[in-house]
């Protein structure tokens, strides 16, 4: 019989550390808890404070660990001495030439796990493994004209087999889990997309965490992708700074997320920060009767549609070819477009919350996002402030893989943060 790091992906057993945790609210737990306990039964959730001590300020010797998460030196030391056995940290060389002993400082393990993140896009599938530092070290992507359920989820299991040839039989078994990441209702929008009727009503019908989960033993956990795109950007962007903050994220149909108090805020629905479906007006004011939603302004897929109303071929949305030549009339009239209507939102949302900032990123190319930024403030200026505060409004640091690396984050999270429920959002039946 083959070991179990010579099995497929389907059928290998993880190690005993990667058991799913227990059902937690993240709405009940507190953001990034560094500081530990020294009572009995505290076991794992100390190894996950030194595990995030040492994630946040880098290599650490054993008393800065200990001075850091409030541990006694001995608990610490055994703590230490525990995750080095099972391979989550490394010792590095020795710092010499300080008074008293040299101390050694201890780091994150690169090789201690891996998370695979999957985004199932309205264009594309997107796949990304993860090492324990949240380095990048494998990506695939896999482009559609329209999502089909059984053609994205064949995609996927060719990826996952993918994923595993690449580790091999060494490092496969430290797999620690599926970070899934979609729009909660990938079928509602067809009309602005090219989803085809019978497609849409298919994934309206799919349970996408389920569907997933029958296809691997891996623990998978799901969020909306907007609120993996806005988790990639508080683990590791300049969420980090900000107390609350409400987060953009222009792609084919724009969308965002919310932080409070450091906390990602999901709301009853999943639905907190979700820009793209706030009016830009009072009700009755289209032909319908009804108020139009940010979407249909500041999406992707409306400047893909100007461009061929315009008579110009296609390009893709990180395309520097957009702001020049034929495209950057059309592109300029979009950015003009979309930056009022996303500053009507952010203004309402900034008066509501009092908020500390904007992030905005997206699948755009770095001197799109600019010109997109300079014009939000230039809109914020034609606001009156009196009563409240105007949000400082700054780029994200990902850009166009926030959603994946995001959906990547949530099993490293799941598995060694302290509020290791903290990430996750139940997807929405």
């Amino acid at each position: 019989m083959p070991s179990p790091a010579a099995l497929p992906i389907e059928r290998r057993a993880m190690p005993p550390y990667n058991a799913p945790s227990p059902a937690v609210d993240p709405a009940t737990m507190p953001l990034l808890r560094t500081v530990g306990s020294n009572q009995v039964g505290m076991r794992e959730f100390n190894e996950r404070v030194v595990l995030q001590a040492i994630r946040t300020h880098g290599s650490l010797p054993k008393a800065e660990v200990a001075r850091l998460t409030k541990l006694s030196t001995q608990t610490a030391s055994v703590i230490i001495n525990r995750l080095l056995d099972e391979q989550l940290v490394v010792k590095r060389d020795a710092v010499r030439g300080k008074v008293g002993q040299p101390s050694q400082p201890i780091a994150l393990n690169p090789e201690g796990a891996f998370s695979i993140g999957i985004q199932i896009g309205r264009r594309a599938l997107d796949v990304v493994l993860l090492d324990f530092t949240g380095a990048l070290r494998w990506q695939s992507s896999t482009p559609y004209a329209s999502p089909d359920v059984e053609q994205v989820f064949a995609a996927i299991d060719a990826r996952l087999r993918e994923v595993d040839a690449f580790l091999g039989p060494e490092l496969a078994p430290r797999l620690t889990g599926i970070g899934l990441a979609a729009p909660l209702t990938l079928g509602t929008w067809h009309g602005l997309e090219s989803l085809l009727p019978h497609q849409a009503e298919a994934w309206r019908r799919v349970d996408l965490r389920i569907r997933l989960q029958a296809m691997t033993p891996l623990r998978v956990d799901f969020a909306k992708d907007t609120i993996a795109a806005c988790v990639a950007e508080l683990v590791a962007g300049r969420g980090r700074t900000l107390k609350s903050y409400l987060y953009v994220f222009v792609d084919t149909l724009v969308g965002g997320g919310l932080v409070i108090d450091g906390e990602p805020h999901s709301g009853q629905f999943g639905n907190a920060g979700a820009i793209g479906s706030m009016p830009l007006g009072l009700a009755g004011t289209d032909e319908r009767g009804v108020a139009p939603q940010l979407l249909g302004a500041a999406s992707l897929v409306r400047l893909e549609e100007m461009h061929a109303q315009a008579g110009l071929a296609p390009l893709a949305f990180n395309d520097d070819r957009l702001l020049s030549g034929p495209w950057e009339a059309v592109t300029l009239q979009w950015i003009e477009e979309a930056a009022n209507a996303i500053t009507f939102g952010v203004t309402g949302a900034a008066c509501l919350l009092d908020l500390d900032g904007v992030i905005v990123d997206g699948a755009v190319s770095r001197p799109l996002l600019e010109r997109l930024i300079a014009a939000m403030q230039e809109q914020m200026t034609r606001y009156s402030w009196q009563g409240t505060e105007r949000p400082l409004v700054m780029a994200g640091t990902i850009g166009m893989t926030a959603k994946v690396i995001g959906a990547a984050y949530l099993p490293l999270h799941a598995n060694f943060a302290p509020a290791h429920g903290l990430f996750l959002k139940a997807e929405r039946r």
